[in-house]
C-alpha cells in the first residue's frame, strides 16, 4: 500500500510540474504574440497587391534592393492593364543584402529584378533564365563624401575618421571601390572605424547628422541641399549602372513593353539625375518587340 501511495504522490508531483510548465509556456507564447505585429513590421521584406484581374491566382514576382522602389513599382504594375491580363497579384521583395540578390538570381526566382551586370554574368542568368534588360541606369562616378572638408586619399587621413560604407558586397560605389582604395593605401580594415549600413540614403542621413565623418557613394543632384560638392573626392569613374531584367522578355513582348513603360515613368519622376537618366533597352513595336543591345 505504501508503495502505491508513493507512486501516486510521485505521479501527482509530475502532473503538477507538467501543468505548471504548460501554463508557463502558454503565458510566454501569449506575451510573445502580443509583440509579433510590431516585430513583423520591422522585419518585413515584401509587399503584395492585387491586380485588376479578380480571381486570377498567377503571381508576378519582382526583386529590388530598396523597399521604396520595390513597393512603388509593385503598386504601378498592379493597376497596369497588360499586367492584369496575365497576373492576379504582384509580389515585391527587397533587401539591402547581397545574399538575397544571389538567392534570387541563382535560382531565377524573380520575373523582374534590378541587378548589376556583373551579377548577371556571374550566374550566366541571361542564358540560364532568359533575363533581358528593359531599362538601364547611366554610368556614374564613386566618391568619398564629407561634410566639413575635402577627403584626402592619404593613409593618415582615414585613421581618425568615422567611415560609412554599404553592407552590400556587390555595391561598387559603397563597398567594393572604397575597400580597394584602403587596400591601395595599405590600410587594414580592422584599424578603421567603419560603420556598415543597408542603403545609400542611410549613409547620407548619418553624415548629415554628424554620426559619420565620411561616406562612400555616388553624387546626386539632391545632395546639394545637404552637402557641398567642394567636399567630395572621386575614387572610381565610369561605373556601369544597374539594369531592370525581365525573364524571357522575347516570349512576352506585351509584358516587356508594359513594364518598361512603368519603369521609365518611375525613373523620370524621381529627383535624382541618376535615376531619371535611365534609358530603354527594349524596343516596343507593332506585333512584338526586340532587345536593342544598348540603351538608345
Amino acid at each position: 500500500m505504501q508503495s502505491i501511495k508513493r507512486w501516486r504522490d510521485s505521479a501527482l508531483i509530475l502532473t503538477t510540474i507538467t501543468i505548471v510548465g504548460l501554463i508557463s509556456y502558454l503565458v510566454g507564447q501569449y506575451r510573445l504574440n502580443a509583440h509579433l505585429p510590431q516585430l513583423e513590421s520591422v522585419l518585413s521584406t515584401s509587399y503584395s497587391c492585387n491586380t485588376l484581374s479578380v480571381g486570377n491566382k498567377t503571381r508576378l514576382t519582382l526583386f529590388a534592393p530598396s523597399q521604396s522602389l520595390a513597393s512603388e513599382l509593385a503598386q504601378q504594375l498592379c493597376v497596369d492593364e497588360v499586367v492584369s491580363k496575365q497576373y492576379g497579384e504582384v509580389f515585391a521583395y527587397w533587401s539591402g543584402s547581397s545574399q538575397y540578390e544571389v538567392h534570387f538570381l541563382g535560382k531565377g526566382l524573380a520575373h523582374l529584378i534590378l541587378a548589376k551586370d556583373n551579377m548577371i554574368h556571374a550566374f550566366d542568368a541571361r542564358n540560364t533564365y532568359g533575363y533581358t534588360p528593359l531599362i538601364g541606369y547611366p554610368s556614374y562616378t564613386a566618391y568619398f563624401i564629407a561634410s566639413h572638408e575635402k577627403p584626402k586619399l592619404e593613409k593618415a587621413y582615414f585613421l581618425d575618421k568615422r567611415i560609412g560604407l554599404i553592407d552590400y558586397p556587390t555595391s561598387r560605389s559603397g563597398h567594393i571601390i572604397p575597400k580597394q582604395v584602403f587596400k591601395d593605401l595599405d590600410l587594414n580594415l580592422d584599424s578603421l572605424d567603419i560603420t556598415f549600413v543597408n542603403s545609400h540614403d542611410a549613409l547620407r542621413d548619418k553624415l548629415a547628422l554628424g554620426e559619420l565623418d565620411i561616406i562612400s557613394s555616388y553624387w546626386q543632384q539632391s545632395d546639394h541641399q545637404r552637402f557641398s560638392e567642394n567636399y567630395i573626392t572621386a575614387i572610381g569613374s565610369n561605373i556601369s549602372g544597374s539594369h531592370w531584367y525581365l525573364k524571357r522578355a522575347a516570349d512576352n513582348p506585351d509584358l516587356a513593353c508594359a513594364i518598361q513603360t512603368r519603369l521609365m515613368t518611375l525613373a523620370q519622376g524621381r529627383e535624382s539625375s541618376y535615376f531619371n537618366g535611365a534609358k530603354p533597352y527594349w524596343l516596343c513595336q507593332q506585333g512584338g518587340g526586340q532587345y536593342l543591345g544598348a540603351g538608345q
